[in-house]
């Protein structure tokens, strides 16, 4: 079944993780929580020095999250989540509409998750067919500072990244983050033209700024009981 309105669904249903290989659009988890609104975040692009476009977005503080479950988060996105009594695969959770499927393509030796692991991510941003993200992709940096990453485009790596910074602030965390489009070296710059226009236009830029404001809205209503679940810890 396509991801296309109106639906008519279970909303007694669980929601279990979709495999990989899916090829369309999640159908829509049923949560009991608002989408946030663009208008809750200061967001944007710009073009920088090198011809590469950065999108960019400062969310309102995450209230009741603190940067060390984000970290926590990050290192855990494989498993379920209860919710109202039903389970629901984690990373559906984190985006009900969008979300297909997350899970380590590689991890450290030790089995642990961090700089060096990769993580594999399915979506479609806003349900779109024509926005599909399906990469691997390599941890450069994850910690309780921040996450860093870079998708490989059709298995190709330098053409695109993802920054993310956490900063624990009153009520919460300030959490900022970007996505840069293009290559910086060699025959990979040459090709961020070609990226911009054809693989992620403005419209795509658009869809990516609300999908995020929308995912990273969620944190507060699941993260802190999820974490506390999990690790036992209360903070």
């Amino acid at each position: 079944m396509d991801a296309t309105l109106p639906l008519t669904l279970d909303p007694t249903a669980d929601m279990p993780a979709y495999p990989a290989s899916r090829a369309r659009p999640a159908e829509p988890a049923l949560l009991p929580w608002p989408m946030k609104p663009m208008s809750t975040a200061r967001c944007g692009a710009t073009e920088l020095p090198d011809g590469r476009a950065c999108y960019w977005i400062r969310h309102e503080v995450i209230k009741g999250v603190t940067p060390r479950m984000l970290h926590w988060w990050f290192t855990h996105l494989e498993g379920d989540i209860e919710i109202d009594g039903r389970r629901i695969n984690r990373y559906r959770a984190w985006h009900p509409h969008d979300h297909v499927h997350a899970s380590y393509a590689r991890r450290l030796p030790d089995g642990s998750v961090g700089p060096g692991a990769q993580i594999r991510l399915r979506e479609y941003l806003g349900g779109n067919r024509a926005y599909e993200v399906n990469v691997v992709s390599d941890i450069e940096k994850l910690d309780e500072q921040g996450f860093i990453h870079n998708p490989r485009v059709h298995g190709i790596p330098g053409l695109a990244r993802m920054e993310y910074t956490f900063k624990q602030v009153k009520g919460g965390t300030q959490y900022d983050n970007c996505l840069i489009i293009g290559g910086s070296k060699g025959v990979q710059r040459l090709v961020t033209p070609l990226m911009r226009r054809f693989g992620f236009d403005h419209a795509r830029g658009i869809a990516w700024l609300r999908h995020n404001i929308e995912e990273v809205g969620l944190f507060e209503h699941f993260l802190p009981g999820l974490y506390r679940k999990e690790t036992g810890r209360d903070e």
